[in-house]
């Protein structure tokens, strides 16, 4: 997901705005990654490391393998396939995670579960792009700096360095006003990458021939082996394809699809070109090509444009990362952790400072380990094309369980797709030593916290559930004894479980001797799918004596505001006063014991995860006055 959102509704879900305002947005948000791509993938191709010849016949040819690459993967794969597969008009990997669950069913629990689990190291992958994607891009636009006068050679480093701190800092202030420019900024871009591009183009028509996609072929056959290494630098082109689906949610696919067609795409292809003829002619050039496209008078004006696209690009990811982890959050696979709403009218705008202080770290062990943009491509690509081949593995499910279309068809798409992806993870894969490890060890220490938690969940629900009194039985007990104190208010105790006893009822009964005079047992339930409804956010069903069960249903894109979801149930009969309730809470300490759960070391750092996970309170936005919690031990 990425910063930009549209206006929330009183439903809550977002609100469409006209055509020409969605795709501007499109073109500042969702295109940023792909688009700062011509500032270091030309160079790449022709390192000594590839073994490709710097001459006309490769320059055509590998010109000709990158556009027809943004055709397949981005045009093909996700412009036309991939955004038709919206989980309720939301994208990204873990919606498209839990539509291709859905689509096969509980009744297939391994293959259900299967599916899941590999969702979820698809989302880890996004982390590790996260990481590299604002490395790579900020350097790669200040080391411009480099072409105006070599002399500025040494500062680029703690330049670039400079740009990401900030960055990273004024993300708690929210990106609403510097939103409104990313659109005309990145358009600008766009526009300059064109105009350059054709520039250069008249002067070496020739290149023109890159458009015949038998120079691709040519060029890939004639690599032999060392194609895998070519395919690793020609990959760089298309990081950043995975947002087009991701930011779905926040523009729809029209919009999305127009500024692909209508601009990205033409500019990219043309400014390729562009460095493909500038190469011809020049081939000196090639120490960097995209700043050396431009005159010497523009070049301090295109690392400033430059330099903009890259925070632009930069700020898509890790808004991103916030997006995703409060989805994952949701979807009980991570601890909660504080949400902070950075605008009142923009309902994706949010900021957690966990992540924002996580990123950081990793951006800037990135750039101080590699040093360059050209260290950090050796890092880029693997991550991003693992979560492709990941999709297009998830897709199949929703093609042929959810969608129905014919097995041939299902099948015959997915292998295509699947031979492109595998051929672009090869391709990375050979600079695994050179730095593509390093979004891999990121991404697999994060499934396993995040596997742990999932698994640490289900053991302590279990846990709960067998040692849980039954609630109906206790009640209708409860209902014929007199309680000797009655407190006129209202008490909501929050459960896991809705036909167990509260731990913090059998607290107040034993330790205050009070009943209240209306008592809700309230469930919290999250989808998986984007948004519910206000008219499906309440079920209510009466018990015995004074108690109440309520379910409140929440999307993992929703806000779980608890108070203001409690205040529908007095059109259903039940009326809960805002200043006469409290909230009781379990606050569970988990403590690891020997058995069949998890192995000792992950329980451990389940229960280490527990006792530092977010409060209940301020996740689901209760007043901080009228809260009690109740400590209980559970063993797992």
């Amino acid at each position: 997901m990425s910063s930009a959102s549209l206006a929330s509704s009183p439903n809550g879900h977002p609100q469409r705005q006209t055509l020409p305002a969605l795709t501007l947005g499109a073109i500042g948000v969702v295109y940023g990654d792909i688009g700062t791509s011509p500032l270091y993938t030309v160079k790449e191709i022709f390192l000594p490391a590839t073994g490709v010849a710097l001459n006309a016949a490769n320059l055509i040819g590998a010109v000709s393998t990158i556009i027809w690459a943004l055709m397949l993967v981005v045009t093909l794969k996700y412009v036309i396939l991939i955004l038709r597969a919206d989980n309720r008009g939301e994208g990204g990997g873990l919606a498209l995670t839990a539509l291709a669950a859905k689509a096969v069913g509980s009744g297939r629990a391994r293959l259900h579960k299967g599916l899941l689990l590999l969702g979820v190291f698809g989302a880890t992958l996004f982390y590790g792009d996260s990481i590299i994607t604002p490395a790579i891009t900020v350097m790669g636009a200040v080391e411009g700096l480099e072409v105006i006068t070599p002399s500025f050679k040494p500062y680029v480093l703690p330049i670039s360095l400079g740009v990401l701190l900030a960055l990273f800092l004024v993300q708690r202030f929210g990106t609403h006003a510097m939103g409104k420019v990313f659109g005309p900024v990145i358009t600008l871009w766009f526009l300059v990458l064109a105009v350059i591009g054709v520039h250069h183009i008249q002067q070496q028509p020739q290149v023109l021939a890159a458009l015949n996609p038998l120079h691709a072929w040519e060029f890939l056959m004639a690599r032999g082996w060392h194609v895998f290494a070519a395919v690793g630098a020609i990959v760089l082109a298309l990081t950043g394809a995975e947002a087009l689906y991701a930011d779905m949610g926040h523009f729809g696919a029209k919009p999305i699809r127009l500024a692909w067609t209508a601009l990205v795409m033409p500019a990219l292809a043309l400014n390729y070109m562009g460095q493909g003829a500038l190469l011809i002619g020049d081939p000196t050039a090639i120490e960097n090509p995209f700043y050396r496209l431009f005159p010497e008078q523009w070049m301090l004006p295109m690392v400033v444009l430059a330099a903009m696209a890259a925070v632009i690009a930069s700020q898509a990811v890790i808004s991103g990362a916030y997006s995703m982890t409060k989805q994952a959050i949701q979807l009980g696979f991570l601890p909660r952790m504080t949400v902070r709403y950075t605008s009142a009218s923009e309902a994706g705008q949010i900021y957690m400072p966990a992540v924002n202080w996580a990123l950081l770290g990793g951006v800037v062990a990135a750039v101080l380990l590699f040093g360059s943009s050209s260290a950090l491509a050796g890092a880029y690509g693997i991550a991003v094309t693992l979560t492709m081949l990941i999709t297009t593995v998830l897709t199949y499910f929703v093609v042929r369980d959810g969608w129905r279309l014919p097995a041939w068809l299902a099948i015959s798409a997915t292998l295509f797709f699947l031979a492109l992806d595998v051929l672009l993870v090869a391709g990375c894969a050979l600079k695994f030593v050179d730095g593509g490890w390093f979004p891999l060890a990121f991404a697999l220490g994060l499934f396993i916290i995040m596997s742990t938690w999932s698994r640490g969940r289900e053991l302590l629900m279990g846990s709960i559930r067998s040692e849980g009194l039954e609630l109906q039985p206790f009640l209708e007990n409860l209902s014929d004894s007199a309680m000797p104190n009655k407190a006129f208010r209202t008490a909501v105790y929050a459960v896991a479980n809705p036909d167990t006893v509260p731990q913090a009822l059998l607290h107040n009964l034993k330790h205050n001797q009070v009943l209240h005079e209306t008592n809700v047992i309230l469930t919290v339930v999250f989808h998986d799918r984007p948004w519910v409804d206000s008219s499906e956010r309440v079920e209510l069903k009466q018990l015995p004596g004074s108690f109440w069960r309520v379910t409140l249903h929440f999307g993992f894109m929703d806000q779980p505001d608890v108070p203001k979801a409690l205040a529908l149930c007095e059109a259903k009969g039940l009326r809960i006063p805002v200043f006469e309730t409290s909230y009781f809470l379990s606050r569970e300490t988990v403590v690891p014991t020997e058995g069949e759960g998890m192995a000792n070391w992950r329980e451990r750092m389940f229960a280490t995860m527990s006792r530092n996970a977010g409060g209940v309170a301020e996740f689901f936005c209760l007043p901080d006055n009228a809260v009690v919690e109740l400590g209980t031990r559970v063993q797992i």
